[in-house]
């Protein structure tokens, strides 16, 4: 993993949000450190708050809800996208969710501690944070209004139009449970739906 090269996508990422003054961005980029997961790697459990602030540089990683019947897949991160289990870390509270890596994983991570002390020093970081936390929300509303009363067919046109490169990096299992649908199911569709 390249350091630099990794800051300068978050830099892209936070400033799509919302643009930093320079001393507010270099504060936010001093914070973050280097590191790795191997596949399988169980990041944060259930019951465990959520001490970090991921930005992924390398790797898939996925967030899920277990129960003794089952399990469902919440959400996907990839390169280069913000990962952790937000709700956690922003009331530091325990956990009801896993994040697991699906492959070998390389990160950039910072703490709770820095990302408080920077939306209560700086007005332009909490702005920042706000504003990605607004457009997170929109998307969990719009993935609930999917989840709730498209069918299946129009599920799985609606990831593969929003995101068609996820057949390519997530074990197809993995993008059912996401769906919630049944494997049988999301085969049939793989083989017979055509955007």
């Amino acid at each position: 993993m390249n350091v630099i090269t990794t800051l300068a996508q978050l830099q892209k990422i936070t400033y799509a949000f919302h643009p930093l003054p320079a001393d507010v961005w270099e504060a936010f980029a001093e914070g973050w450190q280097p590191f790795s997961a191997k596949r399988k790697t169980l990041i944060t459990a259930a019951g465990d708050t959520e001490k970090y602030l991921y930005f992924v540089a390398e790797g898939v990683q996925r967030a899920f809800y277990l129960t003794e019947e089952k399990e469902a897949t919440l959400v996907f991160s990839y390169p280069y996208s913000f990962s952790g289990v937000m709700d956690s870390f922003l009331l530091q509270t325990p956990s009801k969710y896993y994040l697991e890596t699906l492959t070998q994983s390389y990160f950039l991570r910072t703490t709770y501690a820095h990302i408080n002390t920077l939306m209560l020093q700086y007005h332009a970081f909490e702005t920042f944070i706000r504003k990605a936390l607004s457009v997170t929300i929109a998307g969990v509303l719009e993935r609930q209004i999917e989840l709730q009363c498209f069918s299946a067919e129009q599920k799985f046109k609606t990831l593969l139009k929003r995101s068609p490169h996820v057949l390519q990096l997530i074990p197809h299992k993995y993008l059912a449970s996401y769906l919630g649908l049944d494997a049988t199911t999301f085969s049939k569709l793989l083989g017979s739906v055509r955007l």
